[in-house]
């Protein structure tokens, strides 16, 4: 797996986060021949100029978490996109009666766009809804698929191909009934990428206000989910777009007290199981 882009809730470049990287969240993974991309935020667009750079035909599947912009926002810059030569299949849930055509193409509507999907996206392109809780062929690849905890909902992804595993858990809040399914779906995964945008502090509210509710994880309660989940290692995602490269690594410090063997997720950082 490759990251393209490990940031949360918006784009956050510049020399403080340069080491770590500003791009919202894009992950590659490779299965033997098949590409499966997670989410298309704006590490996106970097991910399609290196595909379409090969000079080969680009097939794949790309599966959405959720709706929210910053998984989004590399959509319509995904170069991919624009040749016949091309073949991409999506995926993402139904939400509020509407199909994930339906919403994929409400974010490319004058005035908030210029032109349409269907004005400009020129690949063989598949829409596949996907039933929460079913089990996605892939190759010879599995993509499992629950329900986590984030408002308005949000997939989260597990990958076994070849005696490995890997657990996509973005853009999800602990403390519910849903904790307990997160730990079983991942159980025994050699990956789990989790969110880990805030520290308890944060989290409460003892230094500015409190995230409750918003959709969001601590890294003490990703150090949990891995512990809880018997995870091979646990690598920090969706990180704050207000911490920088020093909070990072101080950030990244304090994990490895309670788990040692911790990733902090970079751009352009790729991990082999």
């Amino acid at each position: 797996m490759r990251f393209w882009g490990v940031r949360g809730s918006i784009p956050a470049p510049g020399p403080a986060t340069r080491r770590y990287g500003g791009n919202t969240p894009c992950v590659e993974v490779r299965c033997g021949d098949e590409l499966l991309i997670f989410d298309l935020g704006s590490g996106a667009r970097g991910l399609g100029d290196a595909l379409v750079a090969t000079r080969k035909p680009v097939k794949a599947s790309i599966f959405i978490s959720h709706y929210h912009y910053d998984h989004l926002q590399g959509l319509p810059f995904f170069s991919p996109m624009f040749s016949p030569a091309n073949d991409v299949t999506l995926y993402g849930s139904p939400r509020d009666g509407k199909s994930l055509k339906q919403i994929l193409a409400g974010q490319m509507v004058p005035p908030y766009f210029p032109v349409t999907a269907e004005d400009v996206f020129r690949t063989r392109l598949a829409y596949r809804d996907v039933v929460v809780g079913e089990d996605i062929p892939v190759g010879k690849a599995t993509v499992r698929t629950l329900e986590l905890n984030h408002p308005g909902g949000n997939v989260g992804y597990r990958v076994d191909f070849g005696g490995r595993s890997l657990v996509y858990a973005t853009d999800v809040e602990h403390g519910t009934e849903l904790d307990a399914k997160l730990f079983d779906f991942a159980r025994g995964a050699d990956a789990l990428i989790y969110d880990s945008m805030y520290t308890e502090d944060e989290y409460r509210g003892r230094n500015g206000p409190a995230r409750t509710g918003w959709g969001h994880s601590t890294w003490e309660a990703a150090v949990r989910a891995a512990d809880a989940s018997e995870v091979k290692q646990l690598v920090l995602f969706h990180h704050d777009p207000g911490r920088d490269d020093a909070g990072m690594d101080k950030l990244l410090r304090e994990v490895r007290k309670h788990r040692k063997a911790t990733i902090a997720a970079k751009e352009a950082m790729v991990i082999e199981l």
